[in-house]
């Protein structure tokens, strides 16, 4: 994968993806820490968690015929500080479908044997939950 960043002033920082022409943008945290109205880098850094790890299933699932369509992550970052980095990343996974318990287990190993996951530094705290329909 190769990508081309720039930084546009204003704080906006844009991301092009070569091969596709996708772009994506990122903006410098305010000084005071604030919340703000875009996602930052470390936001994006983090929401890469749940992406790899949808990705993931869509991926190992298919011959399992396992069916994700529809399920959400809803994730927390929790920064700390001296050095400032991520310190924790919360993520509750809701799946809108009902799965026997082996799929569940396929589920949840694969969420933390995701790229992702797998390539987190290892003082990141990682919180995974899982719900289902059933």
């Amino acid at each position: 994968m190769t990508s081309k960043t720039t930084y546009l002033g204003d704080s906006k920082i844009e991301s092009v993806h070569e091969a596709s022409g996708d772009v994506f943008s990122t903006y410098v945290p305010s000084n005071d820490f604030t919340v703000r109205e875009h996602f930052s880098p470390t936001d994006i850094f983090a929401t890469a968690l749940a992406e790899s790890v949808f990705a993931s299933l869509v991926v190992l699932g298919k011959d399992r015929n396992i069916d994700i369509t529809g399920a959400t992550c809803e994730l927390k970052k929790t920064m700390y500080f001296e050095p400032r980095r991520i310190g924790e990343i919360f993520c509750v996974f809701k799946f809108p479908h009902s799965y026997t318990l082996e799929e569940k287990e396929f589920i949840e190993h694969t969420a933390k044997n995701s790229p992702v996951y797998l390539s987190l530094h290892p003082d990141i705290k990682k919180i995974l939950l899982f719900e289902y329909k059933d």
